[in-house]
């Protein structure tokens, strides 16, 4: 049974209702409700424009342990990182999985963060142009995962390291100036 936001019942300037932001090292994340006009869904995206390490945003209530996590994404700026993430299986701040898509970098990668540190899976070089709404799809059954740019798969990995149910949310790192519209997720 699929769930869908689409931010625009929340009220713009606010944080996403029912959502958790929060970052993974250091930094100083803001997530709010802003009007987009360009969203696949106008008007509101939930916007991230601060920085940290690895800033992040969950929904609260969710908990999926096998299923699939979707988001429209856009990369509005960032000098050193232009990056618009997933995360699923999210049990607190240091212990989560995570699927990107980097406009500076033009590539997906799929990541395990464990008590605080990135390990990376796998990298795929990717279409990534900045400033153009993407949609990041992963799709997750016990130690299976496949990412989607787009419409088209570009990593599928076996992997063990997170398991059972954990929460689901969007990510982005450093300096990542992010839009996202039109999250959905849903449990096998």
């Amino acid at each position: 049974m699929a769930q869908s936001v689409n931010f625009d019942s929340d009220k713009q300037g606010s944080p996403a209702a029912g959502w958790s932001a929060g970052v993974t090292g250091r930094g100083s994340p803001v997530w709010t409700v802003v009007q987009d006009p360009t969203a696949p869904s106008a008007p509101n995206v939930l916007k991230q424009s601060g920085s940290g390490t690895f800033p992040f945003c969950v929904l609260k209530q969710s908990s999926v342990a096998d299923g699939f996590v979707e988001v429209k994404f856009k990369a509005l700026a960032g000098r050193e990182d232009q990056a618009g993430g997933v995360i699923w299986r999210f049990k607190n701040a240091d212990n989560y999985y995570v699927a990107r898509a980097n406009a500076l970098e033009h590539n997906v990668s799929l990541y395990y963060t464990e008590n605080g540190s990135r390990k990376t899976l796998k990298y795929v070089d990717a279409p990534v142009p900045g400033n153009t709404w993407h949609t990041l799809r992963v799709d997750f059954e016990g130690q299976s995962i496949k990412v989607a740019l787009d419409g088209k798969t570009y990593i599928e990995f076996k992997d063990g390291h997170i398991a059972g149910a954990g929460a689901v949310g969007v990510w982005t790192k450093a300096d990542s100036v992010t839009a996202f519209d039109d999250f959905s997720y849903g449990r096998r």
